[in-house]
């Protein structure tokens, strides 16, 4: 599969289907031309009244970022204990331990090919306060190395793809990185890797975005200076701006920083995530769009018998919680120590927890192979 330059409108189209962009003419012809008079009974808003409603929308818009994001912090969510008792309880009836549901899990499976998606911070490896320290253990590694071996592996992240394969390095996985914007398979080493494939991209149906996304970039970084501890990161197709190491009281500055910066940018949109800004092209692309892609990719666009595994920390994980969900195949595990609204079936507390599951797995599929490998030797005999 070759590079494509891709923007995608209908997640249930072909992968390849391009917008053209609106001719600038046609919004000219229109503007030079007199406007309509106004109907009987219509009330005028003045521009002073539009920009001041605007103002207030904006200001609403940033409050709830920063509301979002304290209430997911930790500090917070622990000092409420009717959250941390009752509510606990009842969330883990709805999204139980994958541990503990295990048995279950794999009953489901059978006869199914599993295909795992993992997201990286906070699922492979801890939330670090520096994102450039945010290493992945040798264990972890060695676990996912040995996934890879038994099932076709993504890493889906918003981070950017080269950075993440640094933290990773395992050439046997599939790589996704900003938001799915980036996708590479993998280079050598796997079974499931398509011979058309090549070592070339899969798939950046944003490259369009680049200049501007490094124009956006190099602003942030400027305008943040005056806010301590604010980290902005470049994710190639997106921006991150991370609030880990800014005081709260800070939060609200930092946030209109960022919008300011946006107001000169409709093409991209600002998200919110577990501490942090994103800045992302306005494009109808995600993580649930990459694991799609990647499905269709592997061959297992409209299989039955396919089994797909996400495991994400982060909301931005939810968009392939809920394809999954729609989908009726495999399902969402949810990493977290505490309830989130969340589309995904089970939930694990933290990378420990991960790294059990998937050698688990593992463990199960090695020990499938040692049992099938012993019945034929038994056979062989017999037939001697």
């Amino acid at each position: 599969m070759t590079k494509q330059n891709v923007l995608v409108s209908d997640p249930k189209s072909a992968f390849n289907m391009a917008i053209m962009p609106i001719s600038n003419s046609s919004v000219l012809t229109r503007a030079a031309q007199k406007p309509p008079a106004a109907p009987a009974g219509y009330i005028s808003i003045s521009r002073k009244t539009l920009l001041k409603n605007h103002e207030i929308n904006g200001e609403a818009r940033i409050n709830s970022w920063v509301d979002s994001m304290r209430a997911s912090s930790p500090t917070h969510i622990k000092a409420t204990p009717s959250l941390a008792d009752h509510d606990q309880s009842s969330w883990m009836v709805r999204h139980p331990s994958a541990l503990d549901m295990f048995e279950e899990i794999i009953d489901a499976s059978k006869g199914k090919q599993i295909v795992m998606f993992l997201d990286y911070d906070g699922t492979l490896s801890p939330i670090v306060d520096d994102p450039d320290r945010a290493y992945m253990s040798k264990p972890m590694r060695e676990t996912v190395r040995k996934l890879a071996k038994c099932f076709p592996t993504a890493i889906v992240t918003g981070r950017c793809r080269d950075k993440v394969y640094s933290f990773v390095k395992l050439a046997e996985l599939y790589y996704a990185g900003s938001h799915g914007m980036d996708i590479k398979g993998p280079a050598t080493g796997s079974k499931y890797k398509k011979a058309s494939e090549g070592n070339g991209v899969l798939f950046q149906p944003a490259s369009e975005f680049l200049p501007m996304i490094d124009e956006v970039f190099k602003q942030l970084v400027e305008i943040t200076k005056s806010t301590p501890g604010a980290k902005v990161e470049n994710n190639k197709f997106c921006a991150s701006v991370h609030f880990r190491c800014v005081d709260e009281k800070k939060w609200s500055e930092l946030a209109q920083q960022v919008k300011s910066v946006m107001k000169d940018y409709p093409k991209l949109r600002l998200t919110q995530g577990r501490k942090v800004l994103e800045i992302r092209p306005t494009i109808k692309w995600d993580k649930g769009k990459a694991l799609e892609f990647l499905l269709e990719s592997l061959g297992f666009a409209n299989c039955t018998d396919v089994f797909p595994v996400y495991i994400g920390d982060d909301r931005t994980d939810e968009d392939a919680f809920k394809i999954l969900r729609d989908r009726g195949q495999g399902f969402g595990i949810l990493v977290s120590k505490f309830p989130k609204e969340t589309s995904a079936s089970y939930s694990l507390q933290e990378p420990a927890q991960v790294k059990d599951f998937l050698g688990r797995l593992v463990a199960r599929v090695e020990k499938t192979v040692i049992s099938r490998t012993v019945q034929g030797v038994k056979r062989s005999k017999n037939q001697i």
